[in-house]
Order: structure tokens, then sequence, then C-alpha cells
């Protein structure tokens, strides 16, 4: 009962913290198109860290917690922040910018939470030691701020896969010249397909998972280097 009940609030917290910081994905893409000249973002009331502007009902809120139920890696998206290319001061390389600012809030957030889980731990452990706070208390705390690790490294990577309408796939995007670009669209339109295919059906149904090993490579390896002073 217990371990149930402890892994119900480890969900609970994963999927907090993944639609969190998917909103803070989100409103980075608009910042950053902002700051290089296109104000569509701001316009449409989109640079907001309030949650009702930015959840899909799937992506932010089913996705995570089936993922959570699974017991993989938990990843969401929000809504995507529109944005203008035409208005950019210099379309092609800002348009990647605006793209590599997603992933970027995403390690800089992962950066915050390994300070917090130093700093709870240094300060808690002591205050464990010493009788003047649960063991209880220092366990969901660090829970907390290393799931926010975790799950912030798993968006960055998880988005930098180069396939549409991922953000990785517009870092690619200003090097595609005719044929390839246009095979870049074709696949655009089968890109929920293939991702629903990498995330349950090879996994599964074949025990094949190349997302899954990607992922442990990439925010696994990181996440060990990151917090292996703890």
């Amino acid at each position: 009962m217990l371990y149930s009940t402890q892994r119900l609030v480890s969900m609970a917290i994963s999927v907090a913290l993944v639609m969190f910081s998917a909103i803070v994905h989100e409103v980075a893409h608009g910042w950053m198109a902002l700051r290089l000249g296109d104000p569509t973002a701001k316009e449409a009331g989109r640079l907001t860290l309030d949650p009702r502007a930015h959840l899909d009902g799937f992506g932010s809120i089913a996705l995570p917690l089936i993922m959570a139920a699974m017991g993989g890696p938990v990843f969401a998206f929000a809504k995507p922040v529109p944005y203008d290319p035409r208005r950019l001061r210099h379309p092609g390389k800002d348009d990647a910018l605006v793209a590599l600012a997603g992933p970027v809030s995403n390690i800089l957030q992962a950066l915050l939470g390994t300070a917090l889980v130093y700093a709870v731990w240094n300060l808690g452990y002591g205050a464990v030691v010493a009788g003047n706070v649960p063991y209880e208390a220092l366990f969901w705390a660090m829970r907390v701020c290393t799931t926010y690790v975790y799950v912030n490294l798993t968006l960055a990577f998880f988005n930098l896969i180069p396939l549409p309408p991922l953000d990785g796939s517009k870092l690619l995007l200003p090097l595609l010249r005719g044929k390839a670009k246009m095979e870049y669209y074709r696949i655009q339109h089968y890109a929920m397909p293939i991702l629903l295919i990498l995330l349950y059906v090879l996994p599964e149904f074949l025990g094949v998972d190349p997302l899954g090993a990607f992922l442990d490579l990439t925010a696994g390896n990181l996440y060990d280097l990151l917090l292996s002073g703890v």
C-alpha cells in the first residue's frame, strides 16, 4: 500500500514538473522570436507562464500520465507558441534560433534543478541528522528536485531529435535544399504516427526501444554526471 502511494505521488510530481517545464519551453520559443523581431506570441498572449494559455489535453496531461504509468521517461508538449518566420529580421538563421530556445530553456532548468539538489541535500541532511527535519521531508524534497533535473534533460534531448515537428528538425531545415527540403515537408505529415511507433509500438510489441536508448545515452548519462556528487 505504501509503495503504491509513493508511486502515485511520484507520478503526480513527474507530470506536474513536465507540464511546467514544457510551458517554459514554449514561452522560450516566443520570447526568442520577440527578441528577433516577431511579436506574434506576445500579441497572442502566450508570453506567460499561466498554464491555461498553454496546456494541451493530450500532450500536456494524457501523454505524461500514460508514460508515467508505464514507468518510462516522462515528457509532454504544450500548445506550440505561434510565431511568423516572415516577421523575423533574418529568416532562416533566426528560425533556427527560435527552435533552439526551447531545448536551451530545458538545459537551463536542469542546471537550476541541479543547484537545488545540492542545496537541499547539503542543508537537509544535517537537519535530518540533528532531528530538526523528518527524513520523509528530505526524501520528497530530493525527489522533486532530481525529477525536475531528469524531466528537463529528457525534454531537451527529445526535442532535439531531427523529426518534424520537433525542434531538432527546424535546426536541420536551413541546411536542406531542393528535393531534401521537399522530403522534409513530406515526412512532416507522418510525424505523429512515427512518434507513436517510436514511443509505444516498437518497445511494447517488438522489444526494441531506440528512443529509450537515445535518451539513456544523452539525458541519462548527463543526469548521472550532474548528480554524481550526491
